[in-house]
């Protein structure tokens, strides 16, 4: 079958930390590493700069904040905005209601977003701006 095996899954990143099911936090939570979530958070989700950090939400998990880590794996629903850096993964049962920002996404079918997707680019400083002469600006008619 064309593809097969050549696609890389990160959803056996190592994963440090756990919210269970039964687990409610309310406030920010900043790490580095591997998350994983099956319980509810009322907060942002912040990935420690520079880091290859991965979130990853299963079915039963809900995040009611804003999101940034370079590496996303949805299951679950989020209502906030999305930031990922590297790639962001939304599963069937995925449901985020905010904007996506993204550099390189994969969506299954059944998931749903409920706001923008917006394509970012690596770094801002890969964008090249030619500028002309003001002799080479006229309109080319003398």
């Amino acid at each position: 079958m064309l593809g097969q095996g050549k696609k890389v899954k990160t959803a056996n990143a190592k994963v440090d930390t756990i919210i269970g099911q039964q687990t409610r936090i309310e406030g920010d939570i900043h790490f580095t590493g591997g998350l994983h979530i099956d319980g509810l958070i009322k907060g942002n989700i912040i990935a420690g700069e520079g880091s290859a950090s991965v979130l990853t939400v299963s079915e039963h998990g809900s995040i009611e904040g804003n999101v940034q880590v370079p590496t996303v794996i949805l299951n679950g629903t989020v209502t906030g905005d999305v930031r990922s850096e590297e790639r962001i993964e939304l599963a069937a049962n995925a449901q985020v209601n905010g904007d996506v920002y993204y550099n390189l996404i994969e969506m299954a079918m059944g998931a749903a977003v409920n706001g923008s997707l917006v394509h970012q680019t690596e770094s801002s400083s890969s964008i090249v701006n030619f500028e002309r002469d003001a002799t080479e600006a006229g309109n080319g008619t003398d």
